[in-house]
């Protein structure tokens, strides 16, 4: 019999955040909490090596987002089921659930994106904010262009009316998702087989939701984003981003980028992979733990 992993020594619940939307969580630790959000195309797990280590001093709360996992994955009717903005408000929703009105929030990839948008609308919150690997949706949207924005073919794919992006996905689905879990990573070994077929099947469960997660950020998730612009509403806490050196492929200055939203910045560009919590989970607990002393 298959077993889906598991962080050990992490309880497991649902807890619901909305109308009919309930989310699965792994909790540990105690202490001041922190939440971690995962990526695309992950589940909470990606954080198994992060959060144990967390939990030594923290409360470390790791959720499978709305729509990925073993969290609902309500059917998409317009942009604000997906939008960033109705998942951060999950997030915090979660916390309060868990008896806690403020936490320390970090979040890769899809989860990075969530978490800067809890960020923003959040501000009384969320005291410190980490993103892995991503830039804000405007910026992204702005520097993909040329030949070089073919790394980023699934977010035009995605980004298509409802109806072809997941009829092409559904045929292929290991194919698909395999190729980022894949070809990501600079050290293969850092998803094991028992993992790597975890998030093999989460996807295949879920394709309707991960479109419909990336096709609000061609949408709502882009007008939130400009309207923030536009306000001058920025990031108040405290900011770590660690990411890969997208500038130096996409021809941007991704420290520069990041800095016009969040004033507190610390902004490392880092060697390791995408999966960079799997591939050098030392190294980014070490970065969440000076966030956190800020």
């Amino acid at each position: 019999m298959n077993v889906t992993p598991q962080i050990t020594g992490f309880a497991y619940r649902r807890v619901a955040v909305a109308d009919g939307v309930a989310l699965n969580v792994a909790v540990g630790g105690s202490g001041r909490p922190v939440v971690l959000l995962h990526g695309f195309p992950q589940t909470h797990l990606m954080w198994r090596h992060v959060a144990a280590d967390l939990a030594a001093d923290h409360t470390v709360i790791c959720p499978d987002l709305r729509g990925y996992g073993d969290s609902d994955k309500p059917a998409e009717s317009g942009g604000l089921i997906y939008a960033k903005r109705t998942m951060a408000a999950d997030i915090v929703a979660l916390a309060r659930a868990l008896g806690h009105d403020r936490f320390a929030l970090a979040g890769h990839d899809r989860g990075a994106l969530v978490a800067f948008r809890a960020g923003l609308d959040h501000p009384d919150v969320v005291t410190h904010l980490a993103t892995l690997d991503v830039l804000p949706t405007l910026d992204m949207w702005d520097v993909m262009h040329g030949v070089s924005a073919s790394v980023g073919f699934h977010l035009y794919l995605m980004a298509q009316p409802p109806g072809l992006p997941e009829t092409l996905i559904g045929g292929a689905p290991d194919a698909f998702f395999g190729h980022f879990l894949d070809s990501w990573t600079t050290d293969r070994s850092a998803i094991p087989d028992i993992v790597h077929a975890a998030y093999l099947a989460a996807s295949r469960a879920a394709i309707p939701s991960i479109v419909a997660d990336y096709r609000a950020s061609a949408g709502v998730d882009l007008e939130h984003d400009r309207a923030d612009r536009q306000s001058g509403n920025r990031l108040r806490m405290p900011v770590t981003v660690l990411q890969q050196d997208w500038g130096a492929a996409l021809g941007f200055d991704a420290a520069a980028l990041w800095r016009a939203w969040a004033p507190d910045l610390d902004h490392r560009t880092v060697p390791w992979g995408h999966f960079m919590a799997e591939e050098a989970p030392g190294e980014v607990t070490k970065a969440l733990r000076d966030l956190l002393a800020r």
